[in-house]
């Protein structure tokens, strides 16, 4: 075996974290390398209110309550809990300096965790330069207001941020042309929003989450389902992920009903979409739900952030509790929006 020599070695040591990095890591992902742990971290980083009493986290599991507070002492040793004692009630919550990382844990890195090794790998598509043009020649046909040369950018930017999302690459041209298409008229609604003199138009609600799997799609499904022709609705993610989650699917194909013309065909209705500034732009409502500051704050929008679980990590009856939530939040946006609605 050929040894390293001082400057290569050096080099590697260059690119690995340290070791005394590495081990403080190691303990906390050890304290994290447990399903009960990870369910209690889950609940407390979703709670409205941002924490939750050892009795309210009993009801996650049948251990007894001893058992879940030894677990609690354990997030609480390595720093990602602290705990506050008002009358008989003991309170957890997540650390300030851990809020992030937690969020990332859990909307990023545990769906991708689950979803690994079911999801296809990407391997493109051979000759798409054609179907693309072809696709921004039309695109320019239909939208007159939008100038070809834009209608070619926004192609191929959005067939870009698809393939980076990964996926079944079978559908990116047809999921491309619905993104464009949705950008385009995004774009030409902004545009109109910001010269017209005033006047009535159907307000338009654009639901964020982080990988716009399931709890974007759920809500804007519901507003879909409930306001039918009277609001325009959109969902995007912040770090869009390669297909929605299974669970949310079925509770999408519930509410299959939707008929926005904007829409490709049964199998590519509901896909994660990249956030874009367009859509930002032409929202009169963005409802966000856990992804932070990913959101660009315009004036003149109307902004609210919903604290729902996430139903990628939930458990079926907990997927059923947070459709119940969002159908709840969804209803009384709407009977903001449109004050008939009842």
């Amino acid at each position: 075996m050929t040894a390293l020599t001082p400057s290569s070695a050096g080099g590697q040591e260059s690119h690995a974290i340290g070791m005394d990095a590495a081990t403080t890591v190691a303990l906390t992902l050890k304290a994290l390398a447990e399903p009960l742990r990870l369910r209690m971290l889950s609940a407390i980083a979703s709670s409205p209110e941002g924490e939750v009493t050892v009795g309210e986290l009993a009801t996650l599991t049948d251990v007894s309550q001893p058992t879940v507070s030894h677990h609690l002492k354990v997030l609480r040793d390595v720093g990602l809990l602290t705990a506050d004692r008002r009358g008989t009630s003991v309170w957890y919550r997540i650390k300030p300096a851990y809020r992030g990382a937690v969020n990332t844990l859990l909307d990023r890195f545990a769906p991708a965790a689950i979803d690994v090794m079911e999801t296809p790998h990407l391997t493109g598509l051979e000759s798409v330069e054609p179907a693309l043009d072809r696709m921004a020649a039309s695109l320019a046909e239909r939208f007159p207001g939008t100038p070809p040369r834009e209608c070619v950018r926004v192609v191929r930017e959005s067939y870009a941020a698809l393939v980076r999302r990964g996926g079944e690459a079978t559908y990116l041209v047809p999921l491309t042309e619905h993104f464009a298409r949705q950008r385009i008229i995004d774009a030409e609604k902004a545009h109109a929003q910001e010269t017209a003199a005033g006047g009535a138009h159907r307000p338009q609600v654009l639901f964020v989450c982080v990988a716009n799997a399931g709890r974007s799609q759920l809500a804007a499904a519901l507003m879909r389902h409930y306001a039918g022709d009277r609001v325009v609705v959109r969902s995007a993610g912040s770090a869009p992920a390669a297909d929605v989650h299974a669970g949310v699917r079925a509770l999408l194909a519930e509410l299959g009903a939707a008929t926005a013309a904007d829409e490709v065909d049964d199998v590519t209705r509901f896909y994660p979409k990249p956030l874009t500034d367009d859509a930002v732009r032409a929202a009169d409502v963005v409802v966000t739900m856990g992804c932070g500051d990913a959101c660009p704050i315009l004036p003149g929008k109307r902004y609210e952030d919903w604290m729902v679980g996430d139903p990628a990590l939930a458990s079926p009856a907990g997927v059923a509790a947070i459709r119940d939530d969002l159908d709840q939040r969804v209803r009384a946006l709407l009977a903001d929006l449109v004050p008939e609605t009842t």
